[in-house]
């Protein structure tokens, strides 16, 4: 055998052997917990054949604590490009089979050369995280490679979408660089997310808890808003990523891709005539009226479970792909609150990054009053809803149901925060609060020198009803740009989309704003 033939059957033996990771144990360990390796879970993602992986041969530098002899090809993750549906992605996935996937030097110069890579491209970084944290032995070595993961994350936000999958345990310093990523994705039952385990918990607070119930991936879609979407298998987990994916442009240059719409724009949906109840404090479901006049139906929801008073999530309107924000009556009647408002606005603001239009339905009645919400800052939370409306020049239609009361009004996509095309339905109410108490208000002090102070109220009530709730007073000063038929709303919001396809509006030269936090 020649010594070229040599080097190459090396080369292959090396290729093999990297494949391997931690070696055939560790990956039959990974297997029965339920957990697919890191390979497999970049097969599923790509394309077939589509993966071409960066430094596959590398190994990490440490020598304390018998660290030279846990040398593995690879060092612990998986990193390279490929591409999803024929678009370019650049993709990590720790390797819990190697040292538990944790976080070494090496590791850490693999991660950023990926995220460097699809910052050059302008192609979206998807993190699948596994690991037991910073890798002890090489002390701060370790820490210095988070930070300049971290670096990256903050460089790359709002220039590149990016995405993180926990996948396994992610504790710990790691756990920031999901929490600077645009969405992140755990799996139930087998992922955790916490700065400090349970433990640490118990020592410091004296607070007995598990991991599940610490920072497991319903504690985080339900209670913290942390993850933005929940799968119970790792395929169902794939899948969700990649119709992400489908709806997401490539980079804060580009326009999401379009997709063949069959779906007539002109479709009318008679249903949305009665949808509303009679009694205007009754409940509906803004599912319903979503699911009426998007294309074919199809609503991809971001953080469904969090903070249920306000629907946020991706659709489309005759092809093109919009995010949509709704106020859901059916949810503490629509009343925006703290959690609501860090939910909207945050994903206003993605979606102004990377050039998505963005579609508000409003029915709200207000903002949740009580000192647990102002306690916790409801007016600064409000004020970040009203900040990403505002600060928005992507195009911007605003669809008003029902209620719009207040400050809510306000933030909720109104005229002046640059909204370009307001419609309204016949039966919305654009006040600054509703009927009955504002004249419970005004008319406080001349209800007591009536003889029946209730029928007078009744009376001057109707009045009010009559004169301010109804869209015609917001409209007459061009607030509102058209009354609409509920079952045109689709057609309409087509239309809109198609006149605002060209719209080119800047902000003023700054390094960047200051957010309320």
């Amino acid at each position: 055998m020649s010594k070229q033939l040599e080097k190459i059957k090396e080369l292959i033996a090396k290729r093999e052997q990297a494949r391997l990771g931690g070696g055939e144990k560790a990956i039959e360990k990974q297997h029965a917990r339920g957990k697919y390796t890191a390979r497999e879970r970049i097969d599923m993602l790509l394309d077939e054949g589509s993966f071409e992986e960066v430094d596959m041969f590398k190994l990490h530098r440490c020598t304390n604590f018998g660290m030279e002899k846990k040398q593995y090809l690879g060092d612990g993750v998986v990193a390279g490009s490929g591409t999803i549906d024929g678009r370019l992605v650049y993709v990590f996935a720790q390797d819990f089979t190697v040292n538990g996937g944790s976080l070494s030097e090496t590791m850490a110069e693999k991660i950023c050369k990926v995220m460097d890579l699809g910052m050059k491209m302008g192609a979206p970084v998807i993190g699948i995280n596994d690991s037991g944290g910073a890798r002890i032995q090489e002390a701060v070595n370790a820490l210095a490679g988070y930070a300049e993961i971290f670096e990256r994350n903050i460089l790359a936000s709002g220039v590149i979408p990016q995405i993180s999958g926990i996948f396994g345990p992610c504790a710990g310093g790691a756990v920031y660089s999901p929490a600077l990523t645009d969405f992140t994705l755990m799996m139930e039952n087998t992922s955790y997310m916490f700065l400090t385990g349970p433990k640490v918990v118990k020592t410091v607070t004296g607070e007995d808890i598990d991991q599940e119930h610490l920072g497991g991936a319903s504690v985080h879609a339900s209670k913290s808003g942390v993850t933005h979407f929940t799968a119970s298998t790792e395929e169902e987990a794939i899948e969700m990523i990649k119709t992400l994916i489908s709806y997401i442009p490539s980079n804060n240059m580009e326009e999401a891709p379009r997709k063949e719409c069959n779906d007539p724009i002109n479709r009318m949906e008679d249903s949305l005539n009665e949808i509303l109840p009679d009694d205007p404090n009754k409940a509906y479901d803004m599912y319903k009226v979503i699911s009426a006049i998007v294309d074919n139906g199809e609503f991809f929801e971001v953080q469904p479970k969090f903070a249920k008073n306000i629907i946020v999530g991706f659709a489309r309107f005759n092809g093109q792909s919009v995010g949509i924000v709704a106020n859901q009556p059916a949810a503490y009647a629509g009343v925006l609150d703290v959690n609501a408002s860090r939910k909207g606005a945050r994903f206003v603001r993605f979606c102004d990054a990377f050039n998505i239009p963005i579609v508000t339905l409003v029915d709200v009645p207000g903002f949740l009053p009580g000192t647990g919400q102002e306690y916790n800052a409801v007016i600064l939370h409000g004020a970040q809803l009203l900040y990403a409306f505002g600060e928005a020049t992507v195009p911007k239609v605003t669809v008003t149901l029902r209620k719009s009361y207040g400050g809510s009004h306000i933030v909720m996509g109104c005229k002046q925060l640059r909204t370009d095309i307001n419609y309204a339905w016949p039966n919305a109410e654009i006040a600054v609060m509703g009927a009955s108490g504002a004249v419970a208000v005004l008319y406080a002090k001349e209800a007591k020198d009536q003889p029946d102070p209730k029928a007078f109220l009744a009376e001057k009530e109707e009045e009010y009803v009559k004169l301010f709730q109804n869209p015609y007073q917001a409209a007459k000063y061009g607030y509102i740009d058209d009354v609409i038929e509920p079952r045109n709303t689709r057609f309409r919001i087509c239309r809109a989309l198609a006149q605002l396809a060209t719209k080119r509006e800047s902000l003023p030269a700054k390094k960047h704003g200051n957010i309320p936090m």
